[in-house]
């Protein structure tokens, strides 16, 4: 098989929120222009993420590309139309606006071991790092300023370290009481 006939993988610049609905769409687009031999797999690729809203624990998803969809597919004329015809598709990034270029495979080795890694447990929403100043904003020590010093992400709870009458004191604080300054 020679190379012009080889998928590759594209970024496809999409506007951002409308990623799903592009990988879709695109998806209706091929069948109906009888295109599935020249398009392989389209990634939208995504991340679960765990935050605590109002005490309880929910799980989203948080895109690691926003603003893009990766595309395997076979570069031609019809396909590369095909692609720039969808709506909400601003266009191919890398190379130029009429020949793009394709990422290279490790690159996309890269994204998908992410994307395994990221199915296998879900991470917070928001990251802490010990030595790092926050904001109580919840319970008895309210509108204090503290250092994080250790994170349990398991528990979705820290050890800050407030100065209280001038002297350190570690507490142990859930993620819903504290935000970042």
């Amino acid at each position: 098989m020679s190379d012009s006939y080889k998928k590759r993988w594209y970024v496809i610049q999409t506007f951002s929120g409308f990623e799903s609905r592009v990988a879709q769409s695109l998806q209706e687009y091929i069948k109906i222009h009888y295109m599935e031999n020249y398009f392989g797999e389209i990634l939208v690729p995504t991340e679960e993420v765990v935050e605590i809203r109002s005490g309880q624990r929910r799980k989203s998803e948080r895109k690691f590309f926003p603003g893009y969809v990766l595309v395997q597919m076979i570069m031609n004329d019809n396909s590369w139309y095909l692609v720039r015809s969808v709506p909400r598709v601003m266009g191919f990034i890398g190379g130029t606006s009429d020949k793009p270029a394709p990422i290279s495979d490790k690159e996309v080795d890269l994204i998908t071991n992410r994307l395994q890694k990221a199915g296998d447990k879900p991470r917070p929403k928001i990251l802490f790092e010990p030595g790092e100043i926050i904001r109580v904003s919840e319970g008895p020590f309210v509108d204090f300023n503290g250092v994080v010093e250790e994170i349990d992400y398991e528990k979705s709870r820290l050890k800050v370290s407030i100065s209280i009458f001038g002297r350190a004191t570690t507490v142990e604080l859930n993620f819903s009481q504290i935000e970042k300054t």
